[in-house]
């Protein structure tokens, strides 16, 4: 009965879900050319295999020897992995190529809290360790490496990583290695991530490193505000990364591009670039949408578009230190909401940690070209802070028609600037004398 049923449901998605072709050009991004995805004509469900889904039989053979039919019998076509509804409980687990997971309403894979017997891999070459502790570190609840045509998508049923353990052994010092991610796809391309619920992860939601050609979309992301480090979506020196249409509410950045860390990311030379991110709506205690703060390998050509931000940290933060090098340029977000937020717009020089004490003071970070424009806030406490570095300052930062209201009226506290370059049109509360009116400044007048 599930293969009739799969079998409608997948082919409805799949009218709709689709690789799609990225054009990049300037500092404009779109997502263009949609191409139906390819119809699995194989379909197996986890309970073929022993899977039961009663929340406490443990499942980690059941996904395993799945994955593995679909990995070894090559199926013309890929193979489509039903997860029935039910409660499945499981220890981490790697997908293959030319697969779905496709999970049906009411079902639920859910993590383990066996911590000890959690599989370890090695750091990523781009951060030289774990990103919290040195060595090693705790490999993603479920993982993808050298994979293409992968898609994890269903009837909104739940990836849920009980996060709750980790996130104690964080607070009190007892980590022995970073926390896993709560999906994982490394080396990888043609990746489709929808229609799915994401909960607790133990650290990052979903984390897309070294990818490319990768749609995130109607995905719900859900994590306490406490929690540590839960950011939402982390596209990581990937490049063609759609993220459009999602609801997250996590205890850390919702968005946040990244492409490494201090001597390493430079050393690996990977960039993030061509990044779209569209319709996103959410809530956290840090960042709506940022760039950083690990932005060694360079993050270049982002668009973010129609975000609704409330009770938020900072709406839109751009990040970076020295020590980092790289660059970040190009940046465009237009088209945002926010209520309830602490600082409206914040670019900085000064944030973010180093992996160890082997980094260069004189590798500066290089920032150009970012345009902020139809941003509108209100109960926004600080308006505003850009502040490049001495000897690097930023440059071409461009803000038009932003209107920041403060919470106790209609005027926000002064904008903090230093060290930085570029224009100001419609903006409210003007923000500070280094941003200059359009006709003073060249630079930036074609950006409005």
């Amino acid at each position: 009965m599930f293969r009739a049923l799969a079998s409608i449901l997948v082919c409805c998605f799949f009218l709709e879900a689709s690789f799609w072709s990225h054009i990049c050009y300037g500092n404009l991004i779109t997502c263009s050319g949609i191409v139906p995805m390819r119809y699995r004509n194989d379909k197996i469900s986890i309970t073929d295999f022993g899977g039961v889904g009663d929340g406490n039989t443990l499942n980690t053979k059941a996904f395993q020897e799945a994955i593995y039919r679909i990995q070894h019998l090559r199926r013309r076509g890929g193979t489509l992995l039903y997860v029935p509804p039910g409660v499945y409980l499981t220890d981490s687990f790697n997908l293959t190529s030319h697969m779905t997971l496709y999970l049906a309403r009411g079902a639920v894979i859910k993590a383990t809290q066996d911590t000890w017997n959690w599989p370890l891999i090695a750091p990523l070459p781009s951060y030289g360790r774990g990103r919290e502790r040195p060595g090693g570190r705790y490999m993603s609840f479920i993982h993808g490496d050298g994979l293409h045509d992968v898609m994890i998508t269903g009837e909104n049923g739940t990836i849920d990583g009980q996060g709750g353990i980790w996130w104690n052994m964080w607070r009190q010092g007892s980590l022995q290695f970073t926390r896993p991610n709560l999906v994982e796809f490394v080396n990888s391309r043609g990746i489709i991530i929808s229609n799915v619920i994401f909960k607790n992860s133990p650290f990052w939601n979903i984390h897309p490193v070294y990818c490319s050609n990768v749609v995130i979309r109607y995905v719900t992301i859900l994590a306490p505000p406490d929690s540590p480090n839960t950011d939402g979506i982390d596209p990581d020196s990937s490049s063609n990364v759609c993220i459009e249409d999602s609801f997250i509410s996590t205890g850390d950045d919702l968005v946040a591009v990244k492409s490494g860390w201090d001597e390493y990311g430079i050393a690996y030379g990977r960039p993030s670039s061509c990044i779209t991110i569209r319709r996103v709506t959410g809530s956290s205690p840090f960042a709506g949408i940022a760039v950083g703060s690990e932005t060694s390998g360079g993050v270049e050509n982002v668009l973010a578009e129609n975000i609704v931000l409330y009770n938020t940290g900072i709406g839109v933060n751009v990040k970076t230190n020295i020590g980092r090098g790289g660059f970040i340029k190009n940046i465009t977000v237009s088209e945002v909401f926010m209520e309830n937020v602490r600082t409206g717009i914040r670019i900085a020089g000064d944030t973010g940690d180093h992996p160890d004490n082997n980094f260069n003071p004189n590798a500066l970070p290089y920032v150009k070209g970012i345009t902020l424009k139809n941003i509108w806030g209100v109960n926004v406490h600080q308006a505003g802070s850009i502040q490049g570095l001495k000897n690097a300052p930023f440059t071409g930062i461009c803000l038009s028609k932003v209107n920041l209201r403060s919470t106790t009226g209609p005027r926000s506290p002064p904008w903090k600037c230093s060290d930085v370059s570029g224009a100001a049109i419609e903006v409210s509360p003007w923000p500070c004398a280094e941003l200059t009116s359009p006709q003073q400044s060249g630079s930036c007048a074609s950006h409005f």
